[in-house]
């Protein structure tokens, strides 16, 4: 299947205080329509690769800018610095998702997301709604609000960490978009600068015309915001020199129903805005990557809880290794039969307590590690 025929998926969002993430973390989990498994189409990998190839031109051109003295957009700094930390996030991503995996992630049946890997989606939404300013603490808070409506699998759990960075990398994909289209404008600004103001001779220039993709024609209409900030700063620099063609500029802006003044404005803050949002998807790259998915696991996984309440009172006493053996056999039984982990486990723990005589038989181990799982099994898959 070629890139261009996968299915993107782009949350926007704006950033939400904590009350207000729980309502809408609780609302999309109503909201999401339950299929057993995902669609190929939306396998994220081929657009993964795609960013990273926008990226890694967004980060030749920076360098490439700085080599020949033009300003870089402020969170360029951030990519130039960190470029390598997204490689290896994306190498990793690339290694640890076949398709074969993605397409046995629950999916969502119902538009705008049809198709796609719940848990892709999840973690998008809070990527997006928090800025990808992802911590401990906001991410099993968001975790813990999604599941007082829907219970998440133990494989989707275990996976978010890389469909965060997934997401926050299409975050990054984003602000290199404005990165790229603002240095290409400078680089028309310090053409135009160098033709009509220092009248340098195409030999003696140093931004070549040339160079179709960064002086590609642009008439007034045109103008993109970039340009005519950085060529207001630009002729500003000339004095006196630059006053005419300053007016000029002030004239046709006027005509576009603003003025340089606040289109200054405007692109201040979006410089502002997008140094923040790379600053925390950096950083939540370099966190995700020391997050305890363990603590948070066992806190907010519904298996676990269950499990918890074992009437032999074993389970708890184990160590992690069994535990993950035995959430392995639900997960396991689960995929046989079609039914939910939770329904699943609750099953065993009724099972166990059924058993009120025989210790063994009282934990819920038994039903999941002995001659009895066909059984467990069996009687799952007809109560329902």
């Amino acid at each position: 299947m070629k890139s261009n025929e996968y299915k993107v998926l782009n949350i926007k969002g704006a950033v939400l205080d904590k009350g207000q993430l729980e309502i809408y973390m609780e609302k999309i989990a109503a909201d999401h329509n339950l299929q057993h498994f995902s669609n190929a189409k939306t396998y994220p990998i081929p657009r993964l690769k795609d960013n990273f190839k926008f990226i890694t031109k967004t980060y030749n051109i920076l360098n490439e800018h700085i080599k020949i003295g033009i300003d870089i957009y402020p969170a360029g700094e951030w990519l130039l610095d960190n470029y390598y930390i997204i490689e290896e996030t994306v190498q990793t991503i690339v290694k640890e998702i076949s398709q074969k995996k993605y397409k046995s992630f629950i999916g969502l049946s119902n538009a705008p997301y049809e198709g796609f890997a719940r848990i892709y989606v999840l973690a998008s939404e809070i990527v997006a709604y928090t800025d990808s300013k992802i911590d401990y603490d906001n991410l099993k808070y968001c975790l813990q609000a999604y599941q007082q409506k829907k219970t998440l699998g133990m494989e989707e759990i275990w996976s978010l960490q890389l469909f965060l960075q997934i997401a926050i990398i299409e975050n990054i994909r984003n602000i290199c978009e404005k990165i790229y289209s603002s240095q290409i404008q400078k680089y028309k600004v310090e053409n135009i600068v160098e033709r009509l103001i220092e009248k340098k001779d195409f030999k003696n220039q140093k931004y070549k015309s040339n160079n179709k993709e960064q002086t590609k024609d642009m008439s007034y209409k045109e103008m993109k915001y970039p340009f005519i900030e950085y060529m207001s700063y630009k002729l500003k620099k000339y004095g006196k020199n630059g006053i005419a063609y300053l007016n000029i500029l002030e004239e046709q802006v006027n005509k576009m129903g603003t003025s340089i003044q606040d289109v200054i404005k405007r692109e201040h803050f979006l410089i502002a805005s997008s140094k923040v949002s790379i600053g925390n998807s950096i950083t939540s790259l370099k966190e995700i990557g020391r997050l305890n998915i363990l603590d948070i696991f066992e806190n907010i996984n519904g298996v676990e809880e269950v499990l918890k309440a074992d009437p032999a009172g074993v389970y708890t006493k184990m160590d992690y290794k069994t535990k993950e053996y035995y959430r392995a056999k639900i997960g396991e039984i689960s995929k046989k039969t079609k039914i939910s982990e939770i329904y699943i486990a609750n099953k065993v723990l009724e099972l166990a307590r059924m058993n009120t005589t025989n210790e063994k038989e009282k934990h819920v181990g038994y039903y999941l590690v002995s001659n009895r799982y066909k059984q467990a099994i069996f009687c799952i898959a007809n109560k329902m």
